[in-house]
């Protein structure tokens, strides 16, 4: 089964995919912010032609877990995916992905000018790799 991940953000959404077998994470694309509901229903047509199964989406936690102001914004953004789809919608702690993006970048050999720019694709990629990792049950 395939899983579409989601890193929302301010500005992009960066979105994820796993193969066919759940296994590994790929970069899928980064679509510009416009408004919740409009954002939900281009991820929920997204899920659907790609067949995911499964929706994961980043939700930032602070040290003790709670959902942070980010986190919270998360949420409704879930909410309105699962408005908009029949597909499973979970929310997955996102914690330091962007930063593991960032590094997964410079490991690539990319110089630092064309480190600059959105992560959101990656970012996304890794949270979707953590959650096949740690958090999916396993069948």
């Amino acid at each position: 089964m395939r899983i579409l991940a989601v890193d929302p953000g301010s500005k992009h959404i960066g979105l994820a995919i796993s193969d066919q077998t759940g296994t590994i994470a790929n970069p899928l694309q980064v679509i510009l912010h416009v408004s919740r509901p409009v954002d939900a229903a281009a991820v929920a047509e997204l899920a659907k032609s790609t067949q995911a199964g499964e929706i994961v989406v980043g939700q930032s936690l602070d040290e003790a877990g709670v959902p942070t102001f980010e986190g919270r914004r998360s949420q409704r953004f879930a909410e309105a995916v699962k408005l908009q789809t029949d597909i499973p919608v979970v929310l997955w702690d996102e914690a330091f992905t962007t930063q593991a993006a960032r590094a997964a970048r410079r490991r690539m050999g990319a110089t630092r000018r064309k480190r600059g720019g959105h992560l959101d694709d990656l970012a996304a990629t890794v949270l979707l790799q953590d959650y096949l990792d740690y958090g999916r049950p396993k069948d």
